[in-house]
């Protein structure tokens, strides 16, 4: 039920994209600023008008909607965009989870902001981060890879790209591509720790926290179901990768300069072994040489 004092600053306004976030599982999920937006928008823009019908019928609310899925995305945008000129506010919602977030909601959230209209979002499920909570692995440092392209070659170059990744790795697969994904990634990813997830919040709800290589086996065996998300450990960093893991950034600086690599270049190097924007090691390095009384670099970042 919606509380009668929801905060003002919560009012929907027209000419304005809502992004809402939708249950991924379970209906109580639902945020009760979710249901005001949907409840007061003038329209409704779904992935699939069907399943959005059923899960607004669930909670009484009755609203126009308009289908916007990947292969209408251009047309449906265009007269969604439209209609937010005239000034009426619209909802945009996917099937589950996070709208944009691998999705062709993206496509829109850009159309809007390339003309000038304002999109918000009401923040909600998301799979990839629920699924990266229960993993167990690393969550500080991760990289969201979403589906993986259909053809074989092309997910055998990209997850042959992601062998060496060092962050963890989200990725989203459908059941009836898992056991392939699964031989693949033990192929190119050695034995690993993986939180194989399936049916996020729904009552089957299953975290398998195991190895890319018994995860591969107990799927070559058994029949997937259901939607899955699979976490995967980052890889180990060698010891040369970490040869700077001691030195201070003006000294990791220093290394590469000291090979012949001009200073700019050698802070970009610096950044990218340490994980952090270059803006970050540059005013790192200007602190240390003012430190040291020298002069401050003139160099543009």
């Amino acid at each position: 039920m919606i509380r009668s004092d929801s905060p003002e600053k919560n009012k929907v306004v027209g000419g304005v994209l809502y992004l809402v976030a939708t249950p991924i599982g379970n209906l109580s999920d639902i945020s009760e600023r979710a249901l005001k937006v949907l409840s007061q928008v003038d329209f409704i823009a779904a992935e699939d008008t069907r399943n959005t019908a059923k899960l607004l019928s669930a909670f009484g609310i009755s609203k126009p909607t308009v289908s916007y899925f990947e292969h209408n995305k251009k047309e449906s945008g265009g007269r969604i965009v439209a209609k937010l000129h005239e000034g009426l506010s619209c909802a945009l919602v996917t099937d589950a989870g996070t709208p944009a977030v691998s999705d062709p909601g993206e496509d829109l959230v850009r159309v809007c902001a390339d003309e000038g209209l304002t999109v918000t979002a009401i923040p909600g499920c998301c799979a990839a981060v629920t699924a990266l909570a229960l993993s167990g692995l690393n969550t500080r440092r991760f990289v969201f890879e979403g589906f993986l392209e259909g053809s074989k070659n092309a997910r055998s170059r990209r997850l042959a790209e992601l062998a060496d990744e060092k962050r963890t790795v989200i990725l989203y697969e459908a059941p009836h591509r898992l056991s392939a994904t699964l031989a693949e990634m033990k192929e190119y990813f050695g034995d690993r720790k993986i939180a194989v997830c399936r049916e996020l919040t729904k009552l089957n709800e299953e975290i398998m926290r195991t190895t890319v290589s018994d995860a591969a086996d107990f799927y070559g065996e058994n029949t997937p179901r259901g939607e899955y998300v699979l976490v995967v450990d980052g890889a180990v960093a060698t010891s040369d990768e970490l040869f700077w893991q001691d030195m201070s950034v003006d000294r990791h600086v220093a290394y590469y300069m000291s090979a012949g690599i001009d200073k700019m270049s050698a802070i970009k190097r610096v950044a990218k072994d340490r994980g952090v924007g270059k803006s970050v090691i540059y005013a790192e390095f200007v602190r240390s040489e003012e430190a040291c009384g020298s002069e401050s670099p003139d160099d543009g970042i």
